[in-house]
C-alpha cells in the first residue's frame, strides 16, 4: 500500500506496510477442560500485563484470558511510567485498521492453540471486556472484525462514533453487552450517560447498565458481581 494524500500543509502524506511485533499476555492454562475463553482490553495509558491482574479472582481453571497491548506506547507521568494506546486522532483510520488486523490474527491464534490442546470450540464460551478506550477498540473489533462473544462488558466507556447502533443492534442484543460505570467517573459525566442511554434507546437496543460507586477505574468486587449477573451461557 502507498497511497498518495495531500494535505492541507502542502505536503503529501504516504502510507507503507512495514513489520510490527505485537505483544500480549495470558492469564490461565488453555486445555481441553477450558469452558471459557476470555478478551480484555485495556484503556488508554495502561500496559496488558497490569490491567489482566484485575481477573486473577476470575482464575478457576475454567477460564482462560487474553489481554492483548495496544500497538503504539509512551511514557507517562515524567517518564515514570510507560502505557500503551490503541490509536489517536492523528492518522486513526489507519491505526484502527493496523490494530484490527492485529486482534484478528491473535483471536485465529488463540483458536489454533486451543483446538490443538483439544479443545472443541462448541464446549466453549467467548466473554470480552472493554475498559475505557478498550470499550471502542473492543466494539470495532466486534463490527469491523467479525469477533462475536458470547457476552460484552463495556467498562467505562461507550460506543464509537462511527457505529451504526441500530444497524448492529441484533448483534449486541445477541452478546448481552453490558455497560458498567461509575458514580464518579471524571471522564463519564452525567450528560454523556444520559446522551449514550438515549442513543441506544433511540436505536431500539436492549442493553444492560450497572452502575457502582467509584470512579474510572476496574472494581475486582463489581466485576466479580457483574459476571455473576450474567452467567450462566
Amino acid at each position: 500500500m502507498n497511497d498518495e494524500i495531500q494535505t492541507n500543509s502542502g505536503a503529501t502524506a504516504h502510507h507503507i506496510e512495514t513489520r510490527k511485533t505485537a505483544r500480549y499476555f495470558s492469564l490461565g492454562t488453555l486445555s481441553a477442560q477450558t469452558r471459557e475463553i476470555w478478551f480484555v482490553v485495556h484503556g488508554y495509558g495502561q500496559l496488558a500485563e497490569y490491567f489482566i491482574r484485575h481477573f486473577r479472582s476470575l482464575d478457576d481453571g475454567t477460564r482462560y484470558f487474553i489481554a492483548p497491548e495496544g500497538l503504539s506506547r509512551f511514557y507517562v507521568k515524567e517518564w515514570t511510567r510507560v502505557g500503551a494506546t490503541w490509536t489517536t486522532k492523528e492518522d486513526r483510520d489507519t491505526e484502527v485498521s493496523d490494530y484490527i488486523a492485529y486482534l484478528q490474527t491473535l483471536e485465529a491464534e488463540v483458536w489454533a492453540q486451543f483446538e490443538q490442546s483439544g479443545g472443541i470450540r462448541g464446549n466453549v464460551k467467548v466473554w470480552t471486556l472493554g475498559f475505557s478506550q478498550g470499550v471502542t477498540t473492543l466494539c470495532r473489533w466486534i463490527v469491523r472484525g467479525g469477533l462475536r462473544p458470547d457476552r460484552l462488558i463495556c467498562w467505562a466507556g461507550d460506543f464509537p462514533a462511527e457505529i451504526d447502533i441500530a444497524g448492529n443492534k441484533e448483534l449486541f442484543e445477541n452478546m448481552k453487552t453490558t455497560f458498567v460505570i461509575g458514580s464518579d467517573d471524571e471522564f463519564i459525566t452525567p450528560e454523556r450517560i444520559t446522551h449514550h442511554k438515549e442513543s441506544v434507546a433511540k436505536a431500539g437496543l436492549n442493553i444492560g447498565f450497572v452502575g457502582f460507586d467509584g470512579t474510572h477505574v476496574m472494581d475486582v468486587s463489581v466485576l466479580k458481581e457483574v459476571v455473576q449477573q450474567l452467567s450462566p451461557i
